[in-house]
């Protein structure tokens, strides 16, 4: 009987790995089915269908062949048996069975109304992902790929309005959201469908938080495929990518959100708490991040690893990681500290890095967010059938199909109404009307609804929120290209194209001036000259020496701390995506006098075609005018003469 027990413990266990092989087996010809429909999709330039829609209908297939064309292997695995002595659920335990001690560990939640005999379906357990594999995992490179691969100079010169509608438009589609589907929750109470307790209003405001999360994947591939009209793709990116930062961060600020008394009434200190959580939080995570990349750049900067692109490319990845990883562990949101730890490492770190490790990191995160992307869509699509704990609500759905729209419409045409009133270059109204039309929702608010499934109410969000990014993706996606010739739009623009007959126009309007006024933010103003005279020469071999910038009783430190190559050598063609430099900054800005410089003493900065007049773009912050002047080393170079 002894023999007999360990031989069928021996057979579970290596089924249970060949079940495990099975999954990954799953999902890696999912990924092969998808690359290979990418690759028809491109070569027959079809746009009504985006990859990770493709993605998602593959996972629907597969999911309802587990579903319904597998078995339960074992019906004793899907029986409940009571345990009174238990109080709580133990994250390990340990069973008793014949004198054979067992060890289980905990894994989720399931109601009584789902326990059924699918939970002896093997498969359909394993097919259930663990939500820590999608915050640990999945999303750190997605988020990291947005930060690195980021246009600076559009960016910046649109910065004003992107932030304004990632943090106050994020905040208004909330409680848009959260405020439209209390009312729906209230008629639910009224018909019967929900129990008086089940449902409250920081609920409501936490469906509203991740749902407030935009993901246009799908428009941003199209948009770059057509090269549409640069603001509009670079105000569009950028939400989406301050948008899932800031909607993390809120959704967990809510959650805490706990009135002594009652859950559904206003306390004002559990308020202010979840707003200095927030804050504090968010800014926890942004230095976290920031001070990474900070070692990093100083890393590649002052050690030869240059010399070793592997070892390079190696610890770059590693950090980068460690950014996430340290947030995670000290509180802080790890999704936050991974987009500001890329955006810092292309500012910063790229510079300093071979060409060989330029072009591998590039390359790896590419790669690693476009694997990420799609197996978060393949599981959506499995999860519509392998999940056990679905609650379709009728009502619920068409509430929050309804408050995402008007959400979206509060965030947009107010917010451009008002950054139009101090911006030169304003937000016309198609190009409204395609950002309310790209509101799309996609993997960071599938993580975030997954993230807890344990009552009846959160399953509920996951099952609407599942079927909200299939309508969208599907839909709005494919709809985007003719969405976009009936707006007008402008495509096929090159950028750089685009920027030199700006460039030209402004010479046009102002070629009876010595120098050429501009329109900046002030508050850019000023971090661009503290960047350009002390950070870019500490974390990077550009920038002026720090021995112009710096009072003279610091040269130990600042010869010891500037690279030799600042005094004369030029920066690379390829950096001018990853960096702000000073060519982005002016705009034809000529001396009246000009000093002869010796060959020996000057240092060229390359004309490139493309250059950024990032001062017409005012960023939505309110204009001043730019005074130029010439910094130290342009001094100390001229007295060389």
């Amino acid at each position: 009987m002894e023999k007999l027990r360990k031989y069928m413990s021996a057979r579970d266990e290596d089924q249970f790995y060949h079940q495990g092989a099975v999954e990954l087996l799953v999902f890696n010809f999912l990924l092969i089915l998808t690359i290979l429909t990418i690759w028809l999709f491109k070569n027959h330039r079809f746009r009504f269908l985006h990859e990770t829609g493709g993605a998602m209908v593959y996972g629907l297939l597969m999911g309802l062949i587990i579903r319904y064309a597998t078995t339960p292997t074992d019906f004793e695995s899907g029986i409940v048996y009571p345990c009174e002595k238990l109080k709580f659920g133990p994250p390990t335990l340990l069973v008793n069975i014949t004198n054979q001690v067992y060890e289980y560990q905990y894994k989720r939640e399931i109601s009584h109304h789902n326990v059924n005999a699918h939970q002896g379906n093997a498969m359909l357990q394993k097919m259930t992902f663990d939500p820590s594999i999608f915050f640990n995992v999945l999303l750190p490179p997605i988020i990291f790929h947005a930060g690195y691969s980021l246009k600076k100079r559009h960016f910046f010169r649109n910065l004003g309005s992107i932030l304004t509608y990632a943090f106050l438009g994020t905040a208004i589609s909330c409680i848009v959201i959260g405020l439209i589907m209390y009312g729906f929750v209230k008629a639910m109470l009224h018909v019967g469908q929900l129990k008086g307790g089940d449902f409250h209003f920081t609920d409501c405001l936490f469906f509203g938080s991740l749902m407030s999360a935009t993901d246009p994947v799908t428009v941003l591939a199209i948009f770059h495929e057509l090269h549409v009209d640069t603001d509009l793709y670079t105000l569009l990116f950028g939400e989406s990518v301050l948008n899932d930062a800031v909607a993390i961060v809120l959704t967990y600020s809510i959650s805490v959100y706990s009135p002594k008394e009652n859950p559904n009434t206003f306390d004002a200190a559990a308020f202010f708490q979840s707003v200095g959580n927030f804050m504090g939080i968010f800014a926890g995570s942004f230095a976290m991040g920031s001070s990474y990349a900070v070692v990093t750049a100083l890393l590649t900067k002052f050690t030869k690893l240059c010399e070793f692109p592997m070892l390079e490319t190696g610890l770059f990845f590693l950090l980068s990681w460690s950014a996430f990883l340290s947030a995670e562990a000290a509180g802080l949101t790890g999704i936050v500290a991974v987009l500001f730890c890329g955006v810092t490492q292309a500012h910063y770190t790229y510079n300093n890095l071979s060409p060989d490790s330029k072009m591998r990191t590039k390359q790896l995160f590419e790669f690693m967010n476009f694997l990420a992307e799609n197996v978060i869509f393949c599981y959506m699509g499995l999860a519509l059938f392998t999940f056990q704990n679905h609650i379709f609500n009728a009502l619920f759905i068409f509430g929050a199909f309804v408050a995402i729209f008007i959400a979206r419409a509060c965030n947009i045409y107010p917010l451009s109404f008002i950054l139009n009133l101090g911006r030169k270059q304003k937000i016309p109204r198609n190009f409204q009307h395609m950002m309310m039309f790209s509101g799309l929702r996609g993997a960071i608010a599938f993580a975030l609804a997954i993230r807890d499934t344990e009552s009846q109410p959160k399953q509920m969000m996951f099952t609407t929120t599942l079927l909200i990014v299939f309508f969208t993706v599907w839909v709005f996606g494919g709809g985007t290209t003719p969405m976009l010739t009936w707006l007008q739009i402008r495509v096929g623009i090159d950028p750089d194209e685009d920027l030199k007959a700006e460039t030209a126009s402004q010479r046009a309007t102002t070629a009876d001036k010595n120098t050429t006024k501009a329109e900046s933010a002030w508050l850019f103003r000023i971090w661009y000259g503290f960047d350009h005279k002390y950070l870019k020469p500490i974390l990077t071999h550009a920038g002026p020496p720090l021995t112009t910038t710096l009072p003279e009783w610091c040269n130990p430190i600042a010869r010891l701390l500037t690279s030799p190559r600042a005094y004369g050598e030029q920066l690379k063609d390829d950096d001018m995506d990853c960096i702000v430099n000073n060519d982005e900054l002016t705009i034809n800005y000529e001396d009246p006098n000009p000093v002869p410089v010796p060959a020996q003493a000057r240092i060229d900065l390359p004309q490139t075609p493309g250059k950024e007049n990032i001062h017409e773009g005012d960023l939505g912050l309110g204009g001043c005018e730019l005074q130029l002047e010439h910094t130290p080393a342009q001094t100390q170079l001229n007295s060389l003469a």
